[in-house]
């Protein structure tokens, strides 16, 4: 029958034991002296090796020929802990043996003297499940356990473990084994398995696994049904991105090219990729990412072996770090609301959405906003489109006709009134709501002139139009409005655009969606108040 690989490349010897020297050797330290403790508590996370360790350790302690702190797997203790015939080694299971009454039978086992082996060992695995009643029960005996009894508690969630329970045990915390240990050794299993494994493949599956050997080894039996394990064969076999995929839609993402990135999520949930796994490997990129673009040192021994130095600060060109922490936030969101979602797929190409058209909100603060602009400036990146400014005015006779350049009456032989020969003022035309023509021209001139953050919104979400004779700046949301609004802002803007103009022109600053205000009409205010000094009744319609 075949043995996962797991199961079968399990050591069996400390010195097996890969990414936990500083427990194994401490542990042979003390078999080697005798100096053993009564309970010992193993803590880490999934398959980092506290119970492979736990096991060693029940075996080490009854060996009949310890070799230098680990046992000899030969002797007929050794051997009848390994096939399960020794009955004095017990390996319980908190998560279904978490009652009273089986505390209490173990406790009164424990009076007993092992009957095959030197010490009776109990390996009592997630111990954090026990119940409150259970641990209680178990506290004298793990105080002042006989000599010939020896407690290996593990658990992958030690604050749901007792203080009282965690004071009377020997502890030791199990770290996440690192990549590189971790394919190393993956390397060793499949040359003695016969496994096709590329050093690509090696390191794609150790960043998978997350510190984890067993899910490493897992990971390796399933991608190895497909025969050579490379790159392309782990992602094929687990149903994740690739380096290049990844890539791929992040540069999608990153240009704004929404309609690609919804067809290569399509194209990944039709290959059966689970599609929170995909934006989980895409948090793993913009990590790495946002490392290489604020790091000051080198940080290649930092990010995953998956991308290299090179990639990522061409991902990075363009983008600002401001940006990243934004698309972090908003896959973390979208992630949250996958786990409940009727429609995975629908929630993942929502993500896709915001990624692609980030608001003003969707940054920490102002300040990340600006950095963000700045960052697309600086690059050449338009964020809109404004209207040239005119190089030079066109000829006199070839201009278009402008407001008040209507044609002169005919001579009747009479002077004309005083009011209807006044020329019209160079100010401003009383057109409502036309664009003005002279806002490039006075984005150009506010330069070096006004808070840079101030400056930069103007330019990307602003325009400036012309009502009843007044320079009205339109702006896109309420962080620009607010920025152009703030003195000595204003008051620079006023100065510039009535040197454009020509005269004084008063400037307004409104929203875009924003209801003008309307204006007050001074000839009907003065017929009111002289009808109220004469008593007479007006009803306002």
């Amino acid at each position: 029958m075949y043995q996962a690989l797991y199961r079968k490349w399990r050591p069996q010897t400390f010195a097996d034991v890969i990414g936990q020297q500083h427990i194994t050797d401490t542990l042979r330290a003390q078999l080697r002296t005798g100096r053993l403790s009564h309970a010992y508590l193993f803590t880490g996370t999934r398959g980092t090796g506290k119970t492979t360790c736990a096991k060693i350790l029940a075996r080490a302690v009854n060996c009949e020929n310890l070799q230098d702190g680990d046992p000899c797997g030969v002797c007929p203790s050794c051997r009848g802990i390994l096939d399960g015939s020794v009955l004095d080694v017990v390996e319980i299971d908190a998560a279904s043996n978490n009652g009273v009454d089986n505390i209490r039978d173990l406790r009164d086992e424990t009076r007993y003297t092992p009957g095959q082996v030197k010490k009776r060992v109990y390996i009592i695995d997630e111990v954090h499940m026990l119940s409150i009643g259970a641990f209680n029960a178990l506290l004298k005996t793990l105080e002042e356990p006989p000599e010939h009894v020896l407690f290996i508690l593990a658990t992958t969630e030690i604050h749901k473990v007792p203080a009282t329970i965690l004071s009377r045990c020997q502890r030791f915390d199990f770290r996440r084994i690192g990549a590189e240990d971790i394919a190393r050794r993956l390397m060793d299993v499949a040359a003695k398995e016969g496994i096709a494994l590329s050093e690509g493949g090696a390191r794609l599956i150790a960043r998978l696994s997350d510190g984890a050997m067993r899910d490493a080894l897992s990971m390796l039996d399933r991608a190895a049904a497909a025969g050579t394990v490379d790159e392309e064969a782990v992602t094929a076999a687990l149903g994740i991105l690739g380096q290049d995929d990844a890539m791929q839609l992040a540069g999608y993402l990153k240009n704004h090219a929404l309609a690609e990135s919804v067809a290569l999520l399509g194209d990944y949930y039709r290959a059966g990729r689970d599609l929170a796994a995909v934006y989980d490997q895409l948090l793993g990129l913009i990590r790495d990412a946002l490392l290489v673009k604020t790091a000051k040192t080198d940080v290649s021994a930092l990010i995953s072996p998956a991308y290299t130095v090179k990639a990522l600060q061409g991902f990075c060109e363009g983008m600002a770090a401001s940006t990243l922490i934004a698309w972090s936030q908003a896959i973390g969101d979208a992630l949250n609301r996958m786990k409940n979602a009727a429609n995975r797929r629908i929630e993942a190409e929502l993500c896709a959405v915001r990624l692609c058209t980030l608001g003003a909100d969707d940054y920490d603060s102002l300040g990340g906003r600006v950095e963000a602009l700045e960052e697309k400036i600086k690059n050449g990146i338009p964020a809109a489109v404004s209207q040239p400014a005119q190089a030079a005015s066109p000829a006199a006779d070839d201009r278009p006709p402008l407001p008040g350049d209507e044609e002169a009456p005919p001579w009747t032989g009479e002077e004309p009134d005083a009011a209807q020969s006044a020329p019209p003022a160079a100010a401003a035309p009383k057109s409502r709501g036309d664009s003005w023509l002279l806002w490039p021209r006075l984005l150009e001139a506010l330069t070096g002139k006004i808070n840079m953050g101030a400056h930069t919104n103007m330019k990307l979400s602003s325009k400036g139009i012309l009502e009843d004779g007044a320079l009205v700046i339109l702006c896109e949301d309420s962080i620009t409005a607010m920025l152009a609004k703030a003195e000595p802002t204003m008051k620079v803007i006023r100065e510039q655009a009535a040197v454009l103009a020509g005269a004084p022109i008063k400037v307004k600053v409104r929203e875009a969606d924003e209801e003008p205000l309307p204006e007050n009409n001074h000839a009907v205010d003065e017929l009111l108040g002289r009808a109220k000094a004469f008593d007479i009744q007006i009803r306002e319609l």
